[in-house]
């Protein structure tokens, strides 16, 4: 694997592990219905809000979401929008039990040249 295609697969390994957290999985969740505040998200959550804003961190780091200052409050909303076609393909094949699958199309990994 040359080193341009081992980047590509460590960014999608970035963005997997920010996602692989039940609290961030809440938050995109949520962001796909709209934007939302630190204090809604930290009331939704059931955490403090430093928590809350950690996750929102980690999830903004790798480009899942974004945020918005306006006044005294922090905005965020879901910039990787694809995700929640993951979450479908995700919960189809957790629903369907083996052999069941999203229907979504299948995308070739890349081979080294």
């Amino acid at each position: 694997m040359n080193t341009r295609i081992r980047e590509e697969y460590e960014a999608r390994a970035r963005v997997m592990k920010a996602l692989a957290h039940s609290s961030r999985l809440y938050i995109v969740d949520e962001l796909s219905r709209g934007e939302r505040c630190v204090h809604e998200l930290t009331e939704a959550i059931g955490c403090d809000m430093s928590t809350v804003s950690k996750h929102l961190s980690i999830l903004r780091s790798v480009g899942i979401v974004r945020d918005e200052k306006r006044g005294t409050e922090v905005y965020y909303s879901l910039r990787m929008k694809c995700v929640v076609d993951f979450f479908g393909c995700m919960e189809a094949v957790l629903r369907g039990g083996e052999g069941a699958s999203c229907g979504a199309r299948t995308v070739k990994p890349r081979r080294s040249r």
